[in-house]
């Protein structure tokens, strides 16, 4: 039996559950590609939301990324999010949302992305995620690999079961 949601958390309630759909990539130093994707966020009770993501290749179904967090409201509409990746990527995120009942927007910049020594080098990221109803839409940008900060993936979900 699941606990009742954390009262922390009841501003994230709109993303809990389990998300699937599709998206596409692109960037300076790799071909532009598609992919398809399956997002959870759910809870434990506590005061905060996990998050979990992998997505596979549109084409050939292999799988391409994956990564898992933790989301927490941290005063009034400010947010944290702290993300890892199993490349040796892990992204400490503030971010700030409304929601008027019918939709839900969430903005996140990142403060701080550490690598391992054998990661690819990330130095900024920002993640712009909206829900309307039972559609998650995604923007993910970010400067990486000497790049400059640019758009490199965006992606439409859709809700497949509620937390």
């Amino acid at each position: 039996m699941q606990p009742p949601l954390h009262q922390a958390c009841l501003p994230l309630a709109p993303l809990l559950g389990l998300w699937r759909g599709t998206g596409n990539g692109h960037y300076p130093t790799i071909d532009s590609f598609e992919y398809v994707e399956e997002v959870n966020f759910a809870h434990v009770g506590k005061p905060f939301v996990t998050y979990t993501q992998k997505t596979k290749s549109a084409s050939d179904g292999q799988p391409l990324h994956s990564e898992q967090g933790f989301l927490r409201v941290v005063d009034g509409t400010t947010m944290e999010m702290v993300i890892a990746q199993p490349t040796g990527i892990v992204e400490t995120h503030v971010g700030s949302y409304v929601s008027n009942g019918e939709s839900f927007i969430v903005k996140f910049d990142s403060v701080e992305v550490a690598t391992t020594p054998s990661a690819k080098s990330v130095e900024q990221v920002s993640r712009l995620v909206r829900i309307d109803q039972n559609e998650l839409t995604y923007d993910v940008s970010m400067a990486a690999v000497g790049e400059k900060f640019q758009h490199h993936l965006e992606a439409k979900l859709q809700r497949v079961q509620a937390d």
